[in-house]
């Protein structure tokens, strides 16, 4: 099976060339999680703001279940 990497997933690749210890895959893996979550925030953030979600909504929603039983 062949896999196809797009260009953004090459750099990566180079980068991780240059990992020389188990510590350098950890710092890079927590630097990675913090974009990661920042970016996810931040994309929260920009729905918040455009749907003018408010802190009730939020209130009403923790009370609400939005799993169907089994």
């Amino acid at each position: 099976m062949s896999v196809a990497f797009n260009d953004s997933q090459l750099e990566i690749l180079k980068i991780l060339n240059y990992l020389k210890s188990e510590k350098d895959l950890a710092e890079l893996k927590s630097l990675l999680i913090a974009y990661l979550s920042d970016k996810v925030i931040r994309s929260a953030d920009k729905t918040f703001d455009e749907k003018k979600y408010t802190v009730e909504v939020f209130e009403v929603w923790k009370k609400e279940h939005f799993r169907k039983s089994a």
